[in-house]
């Protein structure tokens, strides 16, 4: 069989081995006959040295530790004493260098099996065939052989055959001995007549010979062939000639030197192989599940208390700021009226004395305003420090005096030492909310304004926040969509403004995201012409992404955030990286104030599976995330949809006051009440096609309509009945069709008609009828008919047209004018590591099922597939490969395939995506590290392998970083149904493959490809480096059927390590080239 082929370099090792053995013979036999050998086989030692080192490297990693335990008989030669004691020619019966070669060359040429013998020799053959060629005997060369020469030919050995001694093995065929390697048991060979075999050989005398009898052992083979020698599991062998029953707390294996003393929880009965480890594993099930209960069910609670305390504090800080309000606001009170009634005494003395008396008075000699201020000054006392305090305050109403407390007005900010005043969370919060109550000051200033208060407010110079501005005009505006030459938006002229707020308005279809998304720059798959300007000048708007917000339709939040971890961690990364803390949580603060979100910010947002806050909730944390960076054009895609009146009031005054601040804000609009349609500046009405039908302010929408014909009816909602008529459900007038609104807008403000809508000017002019407009229409769609295949090619010329652009978004580079320097990729990495380690967090849950899911198969597969010697745990290793990879691949596909949607949002917004990359690989470590350690707390002491625990852990967290990479590209490139089919087929068939059979050099190839190669290698490596002396054999006998090398072991984590980083690599760029489509 092909497993003896790696007996060629054992038997070159252990003939090496000799030379120490035979050495530590000099104190049982006699001392000049054991030097004399030991001087004669050292030379076969140096012979054999390099064929040892070339041959034995697959399975030997440590040549010096393999030799000790296989052939140290140090104090252990009691055999070799007895055998030198019978025989006295041991010297001329030990094999010499050239019989070992021709030993192993007659297995290589005939593969033999344990009933083969060798190859015929001079001293075996069919004509010559003596007693010692029979198994378990041997003969004696009959002259002596100097062992220090390179002997070519096998000497002639055929004197005085006699049985094997007993720690010695004969081959058939051979007619030499060879020592039995520790952990065997070599006895001489009893003849069962009931059998007539020798056992526990299991080999025949031959017949006809009498005088022949059993010999010693025959073969060292492999266990798999043969385990004769091996000892017995049960018991150990302490020397080749002796075995020993194991006793009571104590284990033994097979082939074991010693008895092995059990564990602390396990039980060993007398003659035990192996230790039962059941009562341990069930300790451990009760501890990690009860532990995973305890995590399921309070996962939430660190985050929760931790969130408490920060309300509290924050309310502490609110109601300081409150109350310290109110004192200055009762103190001017108190102020104001005491001035009142001074003037009011004033009048009433003035008007009590006579006139004659005034002047009298003013007849006496005035006083000398020096005089008369010395003397006051001589006779007046030190003022108290209330007065002081209440001068202060009535010279400088905006002091502090007495108060304690820095409420964030002008002059804070520029006393302020670079970021150096405010530490803590206490004093940031109170100069957020002080800074928050002083512009409500304001605002309420503001609303009861008269002349003369606008007069002392230029007076005093009140500085008026503002934004660098951005101006977008748009003249002939046409956008068709690819391969199909339909126009989605079409001669689209017009500009929206800063400081103003833009509606888009007009019937389903009518191409009002299409135009937001134009203006955004966010259009894909579609051929634009006519221009857009940026500030008045042909710029891409991509140049002001930082500042630049785009509110998308759908409520793409993070579900399992808090209102104001949303807000926060958007603020964080997207506003300017040098603006100091304390001005970011003004910031977030002031939003959370404007969007009236206070009673639900410590509030998770929800998902499908858990309920957090409302709908109309959602949607403004939606506006708010883009709110807080402060932009200067703002894009909203229908923000009022889904909410009440009171609710889009709301946020409409919040969106007024940021185009106070000179914010260009523009919005899709869905059926406005009366009240909020007058709350914008301007209107944008489209018509079907992408039409203009009115682009102006909204004080003149209804004037322009009415001068067309189109008057609104009593009691009626302007904005529904213009799109009513849009849409075309009420016919506006005899003379007016919705068809000639766009050109009626055209030719009002003279703009060009395109040339296939002339016809509805010419209608517009001689009122004619829409029978040959039909007829126009009808004509050129019958002109735009093409073929099958014209379409389908169409159709792919537009697919491949559409995902060139895609990418060429993707890694589009452009110049930066926006002015903003956010934080860098380090910066942002930090910000994302702790968002998603508190999603992680409030997912404990999910996290706890992954492990507890985990304990229980490693406690199956342990119980269910014991380690078997015979093929060093495979079996139980490769259900291991399957099991980990699989639940290992299935649960990190949560980790992208959840926000998608928010990373696209995201990423489109300019937030790093190798921070986000990063920070997702990052928290997952912990995962890489934790379950393995889970599982293998259940297989290993279930199973009970040689190996040792630690060696097992480094493989099968290699392997889970290795899964993990591959998940991540799954759950990146695929949606979430295929994803999980590909990670519970990957794992399977490459395990399969990875057990074939390497016959050609593309399943060699195919093989080293397949990441469950590599660990399984690793196990069964690991495994087969604890299976030591008698195991040689077996052990290099498998790793040459398998393929694998015992050196090999850093390679294998080398490579699944390098797997998982080259996954990575693909994942990450997946994730930059699958954006939203």
């Amino acid at each position: 069989m092909r497993n003896y082929v790696t007996f060629i370099p054992l038997f070159f090792f252990f003939s090496f081995t000799l030379l120490p053995t035979i050495h530590s013979a000099e104190t049982f036999a006699p001392s000049f006959y054991t030097d004399e050998i030991y001087k004669e086989l050292q030379n076969i030692a140096v012979l054999l040295n390099k064929d040892i080192k070339s041959s034995l490297g697959f399975c030997i990693k440590d040549v010096k530790k393999d030799w000790e335990e296989a052939f140290d008989f140090t104090g252990k030669l009691d055999f070799v004493d007895s055998c030198v004691k019978k025989k006295g020619d041991f010297r001329d019966r030990i094999c010499t260098a050239a019989e070992i070669r021709y030993y192993f060359h007659g297995f290589v040429v005939q593969g033999a099996s344990s009933d083969n013998y060798v190859e015929p020799n001079k001293n075996c053959n069919l004509t010559s065939w003596v007693d010692g060629c029979e198994p378990g005997w041997g003969c004696s060369t009959g002259e002596n052989i100097d062992l220090k020469k390179e002997l070519k030919e096998i000497p002639k050995r055929t004197n005085n055959c006699q049985p094997c001694c007993e720690g010695f093995f004969c081959p058939q065929g051979l007619t030499c001995m060879i020592p039995c390697p520790l952990g065997s048991y070599c006895p001489l060979a009893k003849l069962n007549s009931d059998t007539g075999l020798c056992e526990p050989y299991s080999y025949q005398i031959p017949q006809g010979e009498p005088d022949h009898t059993c010999g010693g052992a025959d073969i060292w083979s492999g266990v798999i062939n043969s385990s004769d020698i091996f000892c017995s599991p049960g018991s150990y062998c302490p020397t080749t000639t002796r075995k020993v029953s194991c006793d009571r707390g104590y284990y033994c294996r097979m082939g074991s030197t010693h008895q092995n003393l059990c564990s602390k929880f396990s039980q060993c009965n007398p003659n035990t192989a192996t230790q039962n480890m059941h009562a341990y594993g069930a300790l451990l099930i009760v501890a990690l599940s009860t532990v995973l209960i305890i995590i399921y069910n309070c996962s939430d609670q660190v985050l929760a208390t931790r969130e408490r305390r920060k309300a509290k504090s924050r309310e502490a800080a609110a109601r300081q700021v409150r109350e310290t309000v109110q004192a200055r606001e009762r103190w001017k009170m108190a102020k104001e009226a005491a001035k009142r009634n001074k003037l009011g005494l004033q009048d009433q003395l003035v008007r009590t004395f006579s006139r004659k008396k005034s002047a009298k008075q003013g007849e006496q000699v005035a006083v000398p305003p020096e005089q008369s201020s010395a003397a006051t000054k001589g006779q007046t006392k030190e003022p108290s420090n209330l007065t002081k305090m209440m001068n202060s305050f009535e010279n400088d109403p905006a002091s502090n005096e007495g108060f304690n407390l820095k409420i964030g007005d002008k002059n804070i900010k520029k006393q302020m030492p670079k970021g150096k005043q405010l530490h803590t969370q206490s004093q940031i919060l109170r100069y957020a909310y002080g800074q928050i109550e002083k512009e409500k000051a304001q605002q309420e200033k503001q609303n009861n304004l008269t002349f003369s208060g606008v007069i002392s407010m230029a007076a005093e110079g009140e500085e008026i926040r503002s934004r660098p501005e951005i101006e977008v005009a748009f003249k002939d505006l046409t956008l068709t969509l690819k391969g199909k030459r339909k126009h989605v938006l079409r001669c689209v002229t017009g500009k929206i403004m800063p400081g103003r707020v833009s509606a888009v308005m007009g019937p389903s279809g009518a191409g009002k995201t299409t135009f937001l998304s134009a203006l955004a720059g966010k259009i894909r798959g579609c051929t634009m012409t006519g221009s857009i300007l940026v500030n008045g000048k042909p710029e891409s708007i991509h140049c002001y992404q930082k500042i630049i917000g785009y509110v998308p339709q759908d409520d793409i939040v993070h579900g399992n955030l808090t209102v104001e971890e949303n807000l926060r961690f958007s603020a964080r990364c997207r506003l300017s990286d040098d603006m100091p803390k304390p001005d970011k949580v003004l910031i977030v603060e002031r939003v959370i104030e404007t969007l009236g979100l206070q009673a639900i910010r410590d509030s998770l947002v929800g998902t499908v599976e858990r309920r957090g806050i409302s709908g109309g909730q959602r949607k403004r944390v939606n506006v708010g995330l883009e709110m807080v960076m402060e932009p200067s054009l703002l894009i909203l895609d229908e923000p009022t949809t889904g909410l009440d009146s009171a609710s889009s009031t709301l946020l409409l005054k919040a969106l007024r006051r940021e185009a106070a601040e000179g914010v260009n804000i523009c919005m899709v609009l869905h059926q406005p009440s009366y009240t909020l349609f007058r709350m914008f500046d301007d209107i944008i009405f489209l018509a079907k096609g992408g039409l203009t039908a009115y682009h102006g302010p909204v004080k003149k929408v209804e004037e322009y309509f009415a001068g067309i014909g189109i008057p609104v009816p009593d009691r009626v909602n302007p904005p529904d009945h213009f799109i009513d008529i849009l849409e075309g459900l009420v016919k506006p007038s005899e003379t007016v069709t919705y068809q000639q609104l766009p050109v009626r807008w055209m030719l009002h403000n003279g703009y060009t008609v395109p040339p296939d809508m002339l016809h509805y000017a010419d209608e517009i002019s001689a009122s004619s009828s829409s029978s040959n407009a039909n007829q126009a229409i009808k004509t050129a769609d019958e002109a735009s008919d093409q073929s099958f295949a014209g379409e389908f090619w169409e159709d792919m010329k537009s697919n491949v047209q559409l995902r060139k652009d895609h990418i060429e978004a993707t890694f589009l580079t452009i110049k930066d004018l926006s002015g903003r320097r956010t934080p860098g990729v380090a910066r942002q990495y930090r910000y994302y590591v702790g968002r998603v380690g508190k999603q992680q967090l409030r997912e404990a849950k999910s996290q706890a099922v992954d492990y507890l899911l985990l304990l229980v198969a490693g406690a199956i597969l342990g119980t269910l597939t014991k380690v078997n010697d015979e093929t060093f745990g495979s079996l139980g290793y490769t259900y291991t490969v399957i099991a980990v990879s699989l639940l290992s691949k299935i649960a990190a596909l949560r980790s992208f395939s959840l926000d998608k949607l928010q990373y696209w949002r995201e990423s489109a917004s300019g937030i790093s995506n190798l921070a986000h990359f990063l920070s997702k690989d990052t928290i997952d470590l912990f995962s890489t590290i934790i379950k393995p350690l889970i599982y293998l707390s259940m297989f290993y002491f279930f199973s009970n392998p040689r190996s040792s625990f630690g060696s097992n852990y480094a493989v099968l967290v290699c392997l889970v970083y290795c899964v993990t990479g591959m998940a991540y590209a799954l759950a990146i490139y695929f949606e979430p149904a295929p994803a999980q089919l590909w990670a519970v087929l990957l794992p399977v068939v490459m395990t399969l493959i990875a057990n074939q059979t390497r016959d050609t050099l593309f399943m060699k190839i195919l093989i080293k490809l397949c990441y469950p190669n590599w660990a399984l290698e690793a196990f069964i490596i690991a495994n087969a480096e604890r299976y030591t002396g008698v195991w040689l054999i077996t052990r290099c006998s498998s790793l040459m059927n398998s393929g694998y090398n015992v050196g090999d072991w850093p390679i294998c984590l080398a490579v699944l390590i390098f797997y998982g980083i080259v996954a990575r690599i693909v994942a990450f760029i997946c994730l930059m080239i699958t954006q939203k489509k």
